[in-house]
C-alpha cells in the first residue's frame, strides 16, 4: 500500500459528525485490523488513527512478527515496532499483539507453511522481550516520557493453529497447549496480571483443518484451561444467526469443561463486498447488513457470552499480493482509495449502540 494515501473528503465529513465515546463500553472492546496503519508513514498513521478513534475503535490487533524482530539468536530489534507503538499511544489506542511466526533459525523445520518454533523456550524468551519493551514497565515508555503510556496488557499467542498452513501441515492441539503453557507462563512471570489470549480459532472449511469444536475439546483435554484467560475466536460466519450459533457452541463447550470464568474474544469478524467468488463475498449491501445485524447480536448477548471484545477485519481494502486475489482483501470498511463503503456507516452506527 502506498504510504502517501489519504482518505477522501466524504469520510472526514462523516467523522466530524461522530458522537463522543459511550462511557459504558470498556476501553478496547471495539477493535480493528489495520495493516495500513502499520505500513503507513507518520502522517498517514496520525490521520487514520484519529479517524478510527472517532468511530470508537479503541484497539488494533496487530501481528508482532517474531521473524522481523529477532534478527539473530537472542538479538531483538524493535525499531520497526517502536514508532508504531508510540503513534498508537499518542492516540491512546491499545494494541492486541499476535505473537507469531518464528525466524527461520528458530522454526521447527523449513516448510512452505508457517511452522511452530523448534523450542517453546525460545518463543517464551521472545515474548518476555516484548513485555520488557512494551509492557507496563517497558523500556519504550521510560525512553519516551512525553508520550502517553499505553502499555500492552493482553497477549495473543499464535494464530489459527488448527489450520495446516499455520502448523507445519500437521495441526496438533496438544502441541499448541504446550506452547500456550510455556509462553503464557513466561509472560505472566514477566508481567503480573497480563491477560493470556489463545490463538484465534476459526470454523474453517479448508482442507486439512481440524474441526472447530473438535480442536477446542482437544485443547481442554490437554489441560488448556489452566493456561489462558480468554479464548479467541476468528468467528467468520455467513450472517448473524450463524455467528450466534457459533458463539453458543463455544460458550457451551467452555462451560461444560468448568471454564465459566474465561472470556471469549472475537478477534476476527468480517465480510467482503466484491472480488473473488466466496461465501463471505456478499455485496456492498450484504456487507453492511451483516455488520449491523452481528453488532446488534453482540450487543444483546455480550454478557451471556462473557465477550471480552470484537475485532473487525479490516479497516481498509488491501492490494492483492503474490498475484493472488482472496476474499479477505475486500473486507474493508473503506475502499482502497480511502472512500467509505456502506459498511462504514453500518459499523459506526452498530458500535454506537454497544
Amino acid at each position: 500500500m502506498p504510504r502517501s494515501l489519504r482518505f477522501l473528503l466524504p469520510l472526514a465529513i462523516l467523522l466530524a459528525l461522530a458522537p463522543a465515546a459511550h462511557a459504558r463500553l470498556p476501553a478496547g472492546f471495539v477493535g480493528i485490523t489495520s495493516e495500513d496503519v502499520f505500513a503507513g508513514d507518520e502522517a498517514y498513521r496520525s490521520e487514520t488513527l484519529a479517524d478510527q478513534r472517532a468511530v470508537r475503535v479503541g484497539l488494533i490487533r496487530q501481528v508482532f512478527d517474531w521473524s522481523l524482530i529477532e534478527t539473530a539468536r537472542g538479538r531483538y530489534d524493535f525499531s520497526e515496532y517502536d514508532s508504531y507503538m508510540l503513534a498508537l499511544a499518542a492516540n491512546r489506542m491499545r494494541v492486541l499483539p499476535i505473537l507469531f511466526r518464528p525466524p527461520r533459525f528458530q522454526a521447527r523445520r523449513r516448510s512452505g507453511t508457517t511452522c511452530p518454533p523448534s523450542s517453546n523456550a525460545s518463543f517464551a524468551s521472545f515474548a518476555q522481550a516484548v513485555v520488557r519493551r512494551y509492557g507496563p514497565r517497558g523500556s519504550l515508555w521510560r525512553e519516551n516520557p512525553d508520550v502517553p503510556k499505553v502499555p500492552l496488557g493482553s497477549y495473543q499467542i499464535w494464530n489459527e493453529p488448527q489450520l495446516r498452513q499455520y502448523w507445519c501441515n500437521k495441526p496438533n492441539a496438544k502441541q499448541y497447549v504446550a506452547m500456550l503453557k510455556t509462553v503464557g507462563g513466561a509472560i505472566k512471570r514477566a508481567q503480573r496480571g497480563a491477560e493470556i489470549v489463545t490463538a484465534g480459532l476459526p470454523p474453517s472449511k479448508l482442507s486439512g483443518a481440524v474441526a472447530f469444536r473438535k480442536y477446542i475439546r482437544q485443547m481442554y483435554a490437554a489441560g488448556a484451561k489452566r493456561y489462558f484467560d480468554t479464548l479467541a475466536v476468528n468467528s467468520y460466519a455467513q450472517g448473524a444467526a450463524q455467528l450466534g450459533r457459533l458463539l453458543d457452541a463455544v460458550r457451551g463447550l467452555m462451560n461444560e469443561r468448568g471454564d465459566r470464568r474465561a472470556k471469549i474474544w472475537i478477534t476476527e469478524l468480517g465480510w467482503g463486498d466484491s472480488g473473488v467468488r466466496h461465501r463471505f463475498i456478499v455485496g456492498a449491501r450484504g456487507q453492511a447488513q451483516r455488520i449491523s445485524q452481528s453488532l446488534a447480536l453482540i450487543d444483546k448477548r455480550k454478557k451471556r457470552y462473557k465477550l471480552r471484545g470484537v475485532v473487525y477485519y479490516q479497516w481498509r481494502d488491501a492490494e492483492p499480493y503474490g498475484g493472488r486475489d482472496m476474499w479477505g482483501f475486500h473486507t474493508g470498511l473503506l475502499r482502497k482509495d480511502g472512500s467509505p463503503k456502506p459498511a462504514f456507516n453500518a459499523f459506526r452506527s452498530g458500535v454506537k449502540k454497544l
